[in-house]
């Protein structure tokens, strides 16, 4: 395996966030363009198309926020509206199988957690390469730092 990157390290789905910024970008302006070119529209009218293309550009821009940032002391998983800090010790598995929609973090607590971050949405080939870096990360973290009690 290749030497492991310098820590902190972020992951996130480039591509999909350039998408999903540039439409809703897109979004809010063709709407505000609207709004603002239809004449017989009053100014609480005008005011609703500006807010729902601003609404609309806010959930895209939380779609795209996504990311797995690694550290010395662990990783940060940021999903679309919830954020998770895990220890190395945490986490006993990374998984990105065929079909899935994105990494999930197999804990220690016996759930799992999705990492959205890393998705093969549209860049399939990076988010392999991020799930292989990322597992490789908690394997080495996992060797460092044994755990102290007895199942």
């Amino acid at each position: 395996m290749s030497e492991l990157p310098a820590l902190p390290v972020t992951f996130r789905p480039g591509r999909t966030r350039a998408v999903l910024l540039t439409a809703g970008t897109a979004i809010f302006v063709v709407i505000t363009a609207v709004a603002l070119l239809l004449e017989k529209l009053g100014p609480g009218e005008r005011l609703s198309f500006i807010l729902t293309g601003a609404l609309m550009f806010g959930v895209l821009a939380m779609l795209a926020r996504v990311k797995v940032v690694a550290d010395e002391s662990g990783v940060t998983v940021v999903n679309i509206t919830t954020k998770r800090r895990l220890e190395w010790a945490e986490i006993l598995q990374v998984n990105l199988r065929p079909g899935d929609p994105w990494v999930f973090l197999n804990l220690s607590d016996g759930t799992s957690l999705p990492a959205l971050g890393i998705q093969p949405g549209i860049a399939k080939q990076r988010a392999i390469a991020d799930a292989r870096t990322l597992r490789a990360l908690a394997e080495a973290r996992s060797i460092k730092e044994p755990e102290d009690h007895e199942d």
